[in-house]
C-alpha cells in the first residue's frame, strides 16, 4: 500500500509540474504575440518609415534587455565592443532602416567621411552583385571603423542587433576559417524579438503601399541617398 501511495504522489506531482510548464509555454508564446501587436500599433502611427525603423529598434532593444534581465538561465555572451567577425557577414535590411541610417550619417559624418563611405559602399555592393552566393560572401562592413567598432552603432540594422554568440573562436572559425557554411548558436528569445521587429517593418511598409522587401545593406544605403537626391 505504501508503494502505491508513493507512486500516486510522484505521478500527481509530475502532472502538476507538467501543467505549470504548459501554462508557462503558452505565456512565453503570448509574450511574442504581445510584442507583435505592440509593434504593429506603434509603427502604424509613425510619421515616416525612418521613424518606424527607429521606434522598432528602440522597442526591440528594450524587449531584449528585459529578456536578459528577467528571464533566468540566459547564456553568457562573448560579444563585446571591438569584436567584429560578424561585421564581415552579409546584412539585409527591411524598409525604413536605410533611411534612418542615412539621416544619422548625414547628421554626424563629415562631408569627406560621407564621400569615403559611399565609395566603400559602392565597392561592397558591386562585390555582392558579382558573388555567386552573396550569403557566403565575407566582406568587411563599410561602416566598420578602424578601431573595429561600428561607426553607426546607435542606428545599426536589426539583424546586427539580433546577432549574438557565446564563443569568439566559433565566430572566427565560421567567418574567417574553414567552416563558412556553419552556424553560430543564437539566443533564441533575443533573436526572435528582432525577427518580429523586422517583420513588423515589412508589414508596415506593405500597409503604406511601399516596397516591403529586404535589401542588402550597401545597396539600400546607396539607393536611399539616390532617392533623396543627396
Amino acid at each position: 500500500m505504501l508503494v502505491q501511495q508513493a507512486i500516486a504522489f510522484v505521478a500527481d506531482d509530475v502532472a502538476e509540474v507538467g501543467a505549470l510548464m504548459r501554462d508557462l509555454s503558452g505565456r512565453y508564446e503570448a509574450m511574442f504575440s504581445n510584442l507583435r501587436t505592440t509593434l504593429a500599433v506603434t509603427l502604424a502611427q509613425s510619421a515616416t518609415m525612418a521613424d518606424a525603423a527607429r521606434e522598432a529598434g528602440a522597442i526591440a532593444d528594450a524587449a531584449a534587455a528585459a529578456v536578459h534581465a528577467h528571464i533566468p538561465n540566459q547564456p553568457q555572451l562573448a560579444c563585446a565592443s571591438g569584436c567584429s567577425p560578424c561585421c564581415h557577414l552579409q546584412v539585409q535590411v527591411p524598409p525604413g532602416i536605410a533611411a534612418a541610417m542615412v539621416a544619422h550619417i548625414d547628421a554626424v559624418f563629415t562631408a569627406a567621411d560621407r564621400a569615403a563611405l559611399r565609395e566603400r559602399l559602392a565597392r561592397a555592393a558591386a562585390a555582392v552583385v558579382a558573388a555567386p552566393d552573396p550569403a557566403a560572401l565575407r566582406l568587411r562592413c563599410p561602416l566598420l571603423g578602424a578601431d573595429e567598432r561600428c561607426t553607426v552603432y546607435e542606428v545599426r540594422p536589426l539583424s546586427c542587433r539580433a546577432f549574438t554568440s557565446r564563443s569568439l573562436p566559433r565566430c572566427q572559425q565560421v567567418v574567417f576559417g574553414n567552416d563558412p557554411t556553419g552556424g553560430i548558436e543564437q539566443n533564441a528569445a533575443h533573436f526572435r524579438i528582432h525577427v518580429e521587429a523586422t517583420a513588423a517593418l515589412e508589414l508596415e511598409a506593405r500597409n503604406r503601399g511601399l516596397p516591403h522587401q529586404q535589401k542588402g545593406l550597401a545597396l539600400a544605403l546607396l539607393d536611399e541617398w539616390a532617392a533623396s537626391g543627396a
